[in-house]
Order: C-alpha cells, then structure tokens, then sequence
C-alpha cells in the first residue's frame, strides 16, 4: 500500500515539476520577446573639430610683436543656420540648392566659433588680437583704438561632385575697418573662397577638408591684413 501512495506522490511531484518548469520558461520567452521590441539608444554622434592648432602657435608670444594690435570681432555665420553644430554637405550632382546635415556627425562648436579660434591663432602669431571691452581695456594708449576686422562666413560644406568624389568648400567675407570720432571707416573688404579636396567621401573627409580650408582662409586672410598696412 505505502508503495502504491510513493509511486502516486512521486508522480504528481514530476507533474508539479514539468509544470513549474513550463511557466518558467514561458515567462522568460516572454520577457525575452520584450527585451526585443525594446528602443535601442541612439548611436552617438561623432564630434569632430579642426585638431589641436598648429605647432607655431605656441611660439608666437615669444616672437617680436612688430605689427600693431588688431581688433577680431564675432564672426557671423550669414549662410548657415544659426548656432548649429551640424556638418552639412550638398549633392552638387542631384540638387545643389540643398543644404543637408550628416545625422551621425557634428562639429563640437558652431562652424563661425571655430572659424573664429583659427582666424585667432593664424592672427595671434604676429601681433596682439583683441576682442571685447576686455581685450581693448589692454591697450596702454587708448588713445588710437586699433583696426577692426569682421568676418561673415557664408558657406562651410561638404560639395559631392559625384558619389565619391568631394570637397571642403569655405567662402568668408571680411572688411577692415579704423575707428575715428564719426565711427569705423572702411579700409578694404574682399571675399575669400577656399576649396579643399576631401581625402574620403564621408563626413571624416568632409570634416578634414574643411578644417584644412579653415586653416588656409586664415593664412590668406592674414597675408591680406598685412599687406592692406594694418
């Protein structure tokens, strides 16, 4: 008799157990199969810059100042959307009229800040470059204000010729202006255009080829400061 109720218990142990193991594993299909539909985060975005500056820079103040102080004022970003980060590019073999930003990369400043710091650091290798009340309270002789130089940057993109074929395209307006008692009187403008070719077609070889057309604006812009006799 004891046998019969020990093969009985043993059996609805067994059934007890296939159970439990049934919910188990149909709770974990479950929590499985939500897992799956769960959002992905979204992949971040590459942040990318004009590098660290150039190796001369850091030598400069110990280089004699012979040109006289300069006044850099903000840059304007006229041709871009305001305050954004994004690098753009456009499909000049589709529709060259439309501005595209690359979804998974940006700069880390806005394009005008960065244009700004090159257009400082090329400046800032032979003379003073002031900007703000701060900059001109420096002065020792407030007497003759220094030379005012403004800089609107009116394109900064990425140009696809073709799929694979692109180029860093950087076009900037400058004016040069001295300060008298009536205000700023012009000195001399010019508008620079600059292209550089892009070594890959993506937003690294577009994010490379502007920084080397940064860099080259700047130089030219510098050289064109100095022969203008400020």
């Amino acid at each position: 008799m004891d046998t019969m109720k020990n093969i009985a218990v043993n059996a609805c142990l067994t059934r007890v157990s296939g159970l439990f193991r049934l919910i188990f594993l149909a709770v974990a299909s479950v929590a499985l199969a939500a897992c799956s539909v769960l959002p992905k985060p979204p992949e971040r975005a590459d942040v990318y810059d004009f590098g660290p500056g150039s190796a001369t820079a850091a030598a400069a103040p110990a280089q004699a100042q012979a040109l006289p102080p300069l006044a850099l004022a903000d840059v304007e970003a006229t041709g871009l959307p305001e305050a954004s980060s994004a690098l753009l590019y456009r499909l000049a073999y589709a529709n060259a009229q439309q501005l595209q930003p690359y979804t998974q990369a940006r700069w880390s400043q806005p394009p005008a800040i960065l244009v700004q710091q090159a257009l400082r650091e090329q400046l800032g290798q032979g003379r003073a470059v002031l900007s703000g009340d701060d900059g001109l309270a420096m002065l020792a002789d407030r007497a003759r204000m220094p030379t005012v130089l403004r800089v609107q940057l009116e394109e900064f993109s990425q140009v696809f010729e073709s799929p694979q074929r692109s180029h860093g395209l950087l076009r900037l307006r400058a004016l040069l202006a001295d300060n008298s008692a009536r205000g700023e009187v012009l000195v001399a403008q010019r508008l620079f255009v600059v292209q550089r070719p892009a070594s890959t077609p993506d937003a690294a070889g577009g994010a490379r080829a502007l920084a080397e057309a940064a860099a080259q604006a700047a130089q030219e812009l510098a050289d064109w400061v100095q022969r203008s006799g400020r």
